[in-house]
């Protein structure tokens, strides 16, 4: 059965295929893609336990990309998912002390970004041959430190495609910051701005929908695209590790078929935890998604009060890729709480434009089932990262650090003793300065790749290839602009007129 997708805002009258929907990234209307019709499917967990990563995710995306042969789906996925890994498993699943973390940073920018952004490459390529697209693609992008990054390397030298990327320039980590102004590739560009990730964000999503723009884009023979999680070839093959996690609980002994799991994701712009919510949808036996978020707690308080405000402080944390108050997926999960009502969907991305805030009905209260929300400070973050390396000789990043002390917080508060999956999104040393100050107990005046040797001296682990390669790598991008200026930032990228 083919899968369709159609606007969050729009008649279900205006349909595009897969192919069609990667292509464009964002609906015409300023919505997002979402299948008319969620597809069926009809996992044998039991089976899939004893395949590899890649086997499953062919399972799952044919699901999504139905317009792909299985010849283009599962080149894709060879080409995805190989030696960049440092880690057969892709994405293997370890247990210290009663939780199991789900490591998702083993690709070749340490960070969960890299399961999504090394396949989308290869699904638009494949997509521009499809749709028979003369137009070189323009991927715009906002990042809050990882997505930038893992697009980049993804994209880099990528025919037919220039990618760039748009970051804050004092909301990253030095080595977050590292890794993408030294990134290599004759179509990548990369441009800090004087503002927060959703200064950023904000302003992609406005030029990707700027009409005149788009013409003199057009004009010029360049079309815009987004590596953002607002990308159906980006959100869906996050889908994947979700199922292949459950997978290898059963193929570990760690539960039976058709035992329920949780999952805590550490949440920032709602993509990562969306696509555990899709594979609920798809049969996964999950019970809860916990949504876990820093200082910046708007999403607690939206699953908490049904009231969703972004006119709040603004928090720069030590988990930087969830220091966001706009979290653009979260439109989707409005779309499905409506009925899969594009006017009232419509109507309260609005309300957030206009007013910053929208308030859910009663009835889309009662709807939210699948959510829990908690949130915690530096403090409890700090001390999460602490007590793991402390008593089980475990090393994890700020925001794997978030997710786990609020998955304690949901056991503590339900109870619920099912088997609780850490959604772990990025290796320590992508924060090494943050980290070493949580197990130490000491602030350290170093940061960057000095902080990671001594990281390195205290915990042993080997330091990813990504990070010591920043040692000899050449700074490429110095660009800084306003987030008023990123039009004419992106006009002199291109050279347009």
């Amino acid at each position: 059965m083919e899968t369709l997708y159609r606007s969050t805002r729009e008649s279900a009258s205006q349909t595009m295929t897969s192919s069609q929907a990667v292509l464009q990234g964002l609906t015409p209307d300023g919505g997002l893609f979402v299948p008319v019709t969620l597809p069926q499917a009809d996992f044998d967990f039991d089976q899939l336990a004893q395949a590899d990563y890649q086997t499953v995710a062919y399972e799952v995306l044919k699901l999504f990309f139905t317009d792909y042969t299985e010849a283009e789906l599962k080149g894709c996925i060879q080409a995805a998912y190989g030696d960049q890994f440092d880690d057969p498993a892709i994405a293997p699943v370890t247990k210290h002390g009663k939780q199991y973390y789900l490591e998702l940073f083993h690709g070749p920018t340490i960070a969960f970004k890299d399961l999504a952004l090394q396949i989308l490459p290869h699904l638009m390529t494949t997509a521009a041959k499809k749709n028979q697209l003369q137009a070189e693609v323009v991927i715009l992008t906002a990042t809050s430190g990882d997505t930038g990054k893992a697009a980049m390397a993804g994209f880099a030298d990528v025919d037919q495609t220039k990618i760039i990327v748009f970051y804050p320039q004092a909301g990253v980590s030095a080595i977050q910051k590292q890794q993408m102004v030294t990134q290599v590739g004759d179509n990548t560009y990369v441009v800090a701005i004087n503002g927060n990730f959703d200064d950023a964000q904000t302003k992609v999503k406005e030029l990707l929908n700027d009409s005149e723009l788009h013409a003199q884009l057009a004009a010029n023979q360049f079309q815009f695209s987004s590596a953002n999680s607002i990308n159906i070839g980006r959100l869906f093959p996050q889908v994947a590790y979700y199922v292949y996690a459950y997978t290898q609980l059963i193929k570990q002994g760690q539960l039976k078929n058709g035992d329920e799991v949780n999952f805590s994701v550490p949440t920032g712009n709602f993509g990562d935890i969306l696509a555990g919510y899709y594979a609920k949808q798809l049969g996964v036996p999950i019970h809860k998604l916990i949504c876990a978020s820093n200082r910046n707690n708007v999403l607690t308080d939206f699953f908490n009060t049904g009231v969703y405000n972004k006119n709040r402080e603004f928090f720069l944390t030590s988990s930087p890729s969830m220091d966001i108050l706009v979290s653009s997926n979260l439109e989707r999960l409005i779309f499905y709480l409506t009925g899969e009502d594009p006017k009232q969907t419509a109507s309260l991305m609005a309300d957030l434009q206009t007013k910053g805030a929208y308030t859910l009905t009663p009835a889309m209260r009662q709807a939210v089932t699948e959510f829990w929300a908690g949130f915690v400070t530096e403090g409890q973050d700090q001390h999460e990262i602490h007590h793991l390396y402390a008593h089980h000789h475990y090393t994890i990043d700020p925001h794997t650090a978030v997710a786990s002390a609020v998955a304690k917080q949901y056991q503590a508060a339900t109870k619920d003793q099912r088997p609780m999956v850490v959604v772990s999104t990025a290796s320590p040393y992508k924060f090494p300065k943050a980290v070493l100050a949580a197990i130490t107990g000491q602030d350290h005046d170093v940061d960057g790749l000095a902080a990671v040797d001594q990281l390195h001296a205290l915990i042993k682990t080997p330091i990813p290839a990504t990070v010591d390669n920043l040692r000899t790598a050449p700074v490429r991008h110095h660009q800084v602009t306003e987030p008023d200026a990123m039009a004419a930032a992106i006009k002199a990228i291109l050279k347009l007129n």
